[in-house]
């Protein structure tokens, strides 16, 4: 019992090394942050800029990335609807350092609570109100809009973070955005990333440094597709995310 305990020291160790790096970070470039969020011109310098802060979350505290891709980078779609599963968030960090192009993101509206982060979500991302119709709807003409703009969009299917890396059953949005706008899904895998930094009890649960084991699956078109559609590729990008898993 004694050692069980001593056992949680580095993991809290870690995981407040890795909280004060995240501070320090985005104090340090809050006032960038702030001036290119002040113009939508400005917004693909400021993912640039997120991409450099996504290494240095990562990196400092010692996780870094293996991505498997089933399309090499260059012959990535522009504009596109990226899905992936959802169990711990370095997953929103890595995302940053895996996917070459410019993305948004649909967030939850939680996120409008939180201090100094919600800076991102006031014009270059997009915040969804999953308990309400008017909310989402809203949030589906947003995404459309960006994806006419030839801007991508990531979104999380499951809604909410599983921390044993289960996968959680699907929410249609991601799949009637791609469909409506006809532009392809391109699914991601996180493998491991609840073993490195899990949800839950801040001593009890995973935190260490690691290697991120990611696969950036191949585009999945919906040219052509309707409606009727949404059903069967919803369980086609799931099942791709849940074999990937099983097969780890």
């Amino acid at each position: 019992m004694f050692l069980h305990y001593i056992g949680l020291i580095p993991r809290a160790l870690w995981k407040s090394f890795f909280i004060l790096n995240f501070i320090v970070g985005l104090v340090l470039l809050y006032p960038l942050f702030a001036i290119l969020l002040s113009r939508k011109s400005r917004y693909r310098a400021c993912f640039c800029v997120m991409r450099f802060w996504a290494r240095w979350i990562a990196h400092v505290p010692g996780v870094f990335v293996r991505v498997k891709r089933e399309v090499e980078k260059d012959k990535m779609p522009e504009t596109c609807v990226y899905v992936a599963n959802h169990s711990s968030y370095l997953d929103i960090v890595l995302s940053y350092i895996v996917v070459p192009n410019y993305f948004i993101y649909i967030g939850k509206l939680e996120i409008e609570k939180a201090p100094l982060f919600r800076i991102f979500f006031k014009g270059m991302n997009i915040y969804v109100d999953r308990k309400s119709r008017a909310g989402s709807y809203k949030a589906f003409v947003q995404a459309s809009a960006k994806l006419r703009d030839g801007e991508s969009v990531f979104i999380y299917p499951e809604g909410s973070i599983e921390s044993k890396g289960n996968l959680k059953p699907f929410k249609n949005g991601a799949f009637r955005i791609a469909i409506e706008n006809q532009v392809p899904i391109v699914p991601i895998t996180f493998l491991n990333n609840w073993k490195l930094m899990q949800n839950g009890g801040f001593f009890k649960s995973h935190g260490r440094p690691g290697i991120s084991r990611i696969v950036v699956h191949k585009p999945i078109p919906t040219k052509g597709m309707t409606e009727e559609d949404l059903v069967s590729l919803r369980h086609q990008v799931r099942e791709t995310i849940a074999q990937t898993l099983k097969a780890k």
